[in-house]
C-alpha cells in the first residue's frame, strides 16, 4: 500500500473509441514531485499508430510548451514489459495492434531545464485508423508531504 500512495493519480485523457485521432494532448500536471508518470493504454485497434513525445508546459492551460526527453517502456504482449529506452525530443512510435501498454517517466530536471513544472503527454496520429485508448497520470515523489488522517497518535 505504501508504494501506490506514493503516486498521486491524475486523469489524463479519458477512455474513447478513438483516442488518438489528430492531433491529441492529455491534461496538464503540475509535477510537484520528481517527476510525472503516465500509462497509456490501447484497448481495441488495428493498424492505428501515433508519435508519443513529453511536453514541458509554462501553466495549466498552458501558454508555452516544448517537447523534452523521456523514459519509456512497452507491454505489447501480455504482462511483458520491455526495457526502459530514452526517448528524444521528437518522443517515440506506438506499434500498431490491440491490448497494449506504454509506461512514460518525464524526470521533473528535464521540465526545469526549460524553466516550467507542468508536464503533458502528445499523440500525433501516424496511421489513421480508430484505437480506443485512455491515459493515466501521476505525480511521483511529492514535493510536500500529505497531511495526516488524523493529528492524533
Amino acid at each position: 500500500m505504501q508504494t501506490i500512495s506514493k503516486i498521486h493519480f491524475i486523469k489524463g485523457l479519458d477512455p474513447v473509441a478513438d483516442a488518438f485521432s489528430g492531433t491529441v494532448t492529455s491534461d496538464v500536471i503540475d509535477v510537484q514531485g520528481c517527476g510525472a508518470w503516465f500509462l497509456i493504454y490501447k484497448g481495441v485497434g488495428a493498424t492505428g499508430t501515433s508519435t508519443i513525445t513529453a511536453l514541458a508546459a509554462d501553466d495549466t492551460t498552458p501558454s508555452n510548451t516544448t517537447a523534452v526527453e523521456f523514459l519509456y517502456r512497452t507491454c505489447t504482449s501480455g504482462d511483458t514489459w520491455s526495457d526502459w529506452t530514452t526517448a528524444t525530443t521528437a518522443g517515440f512510435t506506438t506499434t500498431a495492434g490491440s491490448s497494449q501498454m506504454y509506461q512514460i517517466y518525464v524526470d521533473a530536471a528535464q521540465l526545469a531545464e526549460e524553466g516550467y513544472g507542468y508536464c503533458q503527454l502528445q499523440a500525433v496520429e501516424v496511421v489513421d485508423s480508430p484505437v480506443l485508448g485512455g491515459i493515466v497520470a501521476g505525480v511521483v515523489d511529492l514535493r510536500y508531504a500529505e497531511q495526516p488522517s488524523s493529528l492524533i497518535d
